[in-house]
């Protein structure tokens, strides 16, 4: 048995407690979480979590046990992320960003890290939700990342927070898109597209929470990137939020509602001793604030 995977699986369901929720945290389906569990119980000869209807219970074996499987989950990705490290081809920058950056952006990060300023780096990029980039900065996978905020972001070194823009998008033949002055009740027959909460509560919480201040509170259907969210609009059954700017898109029409309250926060976490990389993607998203 993979212990440490398993006792990752421990971990997620503790945090969350729930099975469905740490099965979407760790990126894969309930019933091999739920058979994994069982598997380390069998190991360990103890019962870790109770099943109930309202969710995962810690037994009292579970939190004796929680602190020393979390140090044992945490020294194993800090072990994979030195390994890592040492392996990778010097002067490589690793940069993450959020799945919310548009393109435009992203590649304007990237070609700021690569400037001879930043000593010429090569860079490696990946583009994930906002919480695994956290945790991929706190334990040395990522040198330094743009987020969406808020975020928690313990463990690392985070900057002045930064709106870039944001527009709704509805179907084009939506009643909205045809409106001088539209408004947020007007979406209420349509579904909202939003990523999934677990890539970041505390911005989906906002948003849903924004939604509802100004009188709309609609289901979702969940979708993981801005291509997913115009083609879950272009069929004519959601809304959603999108950081593509207006363009000529068949389906589509873009609303400019609330800028400032749907505008999306981003900021840039780093290691420590990234502040280097971090000032240049901190300049980009300045940059952008001013256009």
């Amino acid at each position: 048995m993979d212990l440490i995977r398993h006792l990752g699986y421990f971990v997620a369901i503790a945090d969350e407690g729930h099975f469905g929720r740490a099965a979407t945290v760790l990126d894969m389906t309930q019933p091999p979480l739920s058979q994994g569990l069982r598997r380390l119980e069998s190991q360990l000869g103890v019962e870790l979590i109770h099943r109930t209807r309202q969710g995962a219970v810690l037994t009292a074996a579970g939190r004796q046990l929680l602190p020393r499987a979390r140090l044992l989950v945490d020294d194993a990705q800090r072990l994979l992320a030195e390994a890592q490290r040492i392996a990778r081809t010097r002067g490589t920058v690793h940069w993450g960003a959020t799945t919310a950056l548009p393109d435009r952006l992203l590649t304007a990060c990237v070609t700021a890290l690569r400037t001879e300023k930043n000593g010429g780096d090569a860079v490696s990029t990946t583009v994930a939700a906002t919480v695994d980039l956290v945790s991929a900065v706190r334990s040395g996978l990522c040198d330094v990342a743009v987020i969406e905020h808020p975020a928690l972001v313990e463990g690392v070194e985070a900057r002045p927070v930064v709106k870039l823009p944001r527009w709704i998008v509805v179907p084009a033949e939506h009643r909205s898109a045809a409106t001088e002055r539209p408004v947020f009740p007007m979406l209420a027959d349509l579904t909202y597209a939003a990523y999934p909460r677990a890539a970041n509560p505390p911005a989906s919480d906002t948003v849903r929470d924004l939604l509802r201040e100004r009188g709309l509170d609609a289901p979702t259907v969940t979708v993981h990137d801005d291509r997913s969210v115009l083609a879950a609009v272009a069929a004519g059954t959601s809304f959603g939020l999108t950081t593509t700017p207006p363009s000529d898109l068949p389906g589509v029409a873009w609303l400019r509602m609330a800028p400032q309250a749907v505008a999306l926060r981003c900021r840039v976490i780093h290691r420590a001793g990234a502040e280097e990389q971090a000032n240049a993607l901190d300049g980009v998203l300045y940059r952008e604030r001013l256009r």
